[in-house]
């Protein structure tokens, strides 16, 4: 049985190279492969624009499904870290929703781009914290880049309607506006494509977001943030 795991584990090494490569990736939240004491990357909170380490004292560990290795930690944000963010996506609201609509999707268009360059890296974050094969998960990544397509055309999405006459002396019309803080929680299947679903349109239309990732594959919503 000792046999039979060993060739299998080397077997895995010499088909799926890349896989033990993704810890060398700028865009991932692993550590490199070390021994077992070195300490693990905690992941931080996202809250305001800064990142900020949590001061929680419970912490999950990422895992590579391929290797067993703990890639990084994410912690149990507190109730005070969860309501800073509520408060900084509050704050931000007012001057966001006011921002041009074109401004807005200049923001998308270089999510986008930025997206199309490093495709594969945000693949194999994926394939290195969820398990998918490198295929499975480039579909992921695509899936989702499509919707920050449809983001980037969003302004004549935005506009309202003016119908005069409509009864008489009546005119009606129609407008598009924000609604506000706007707040998504991912599962762990599609960790690239459901969170893309959610905020590039909200934000776009003029929404502050708050995102959960999943804590069993954080990474690729850092990815987004640092690009």
């Amino acid at each position: 049985m000792l046999k039979f795991s060993l060739r299998r584990a080397r077997t895995l090494r010499s088909l799926s190279p890349q896989i033990f490569a993704l810890s060398k990736s700028h865009l991932s939240t692993a550590a490199e492969p070390s021994c077992k004491h070195r300490i693990r990357p905690r992941v931080p909170n996202l809250i305001g624009g800064s990142f900020v380490d949590s001061q929680s004292s419970e912490f999950i560990d990422v895992i590579n499904p391929a290797t067993q290795d703990v890639v990084s930690q994410v912690p149990l944000t507190t109730n005070e870290e969860f309501k800073a963010a509520v408060s900084a996506a509050k704050q931000a609201f007012p001057s966001w929703r006011n921002t041009p609509i074109t401004t807005r999707q200049r923001i998308m268009l270089k999510l986008q781009e930025l997206m199309r360059r490093d495709t594969d890296k945000l693949a194999m974050n994926i394939t290195m914290e969820q398990g998918k094969t490198l295929k499975d998960a480039q579909g992921d990544v695509f899936r989702g880049l499509e919707v920050v397509e449809h983001a980037c055309g969003m302004a004549t999405l935005q506009m309202g309607e003016f119908v005069p006459n409509v009864s008489n002396g009546i005119d009606t019309y129609s407008l598009r506006e924000p609604l506000g803080v706007c707040a998504g929680i991912c599962p762990f299947n599609f960790p690239a494509m459901v969170p893309l679903w959610m905020f590039p349109v909200a934000i776009t239309c003029g929404n502050t977001f708050i995102l959960k990732p999943s804590e069993k594959d954080p990474g690729k919503c850092y990815c987004f943030v640092l690009s």
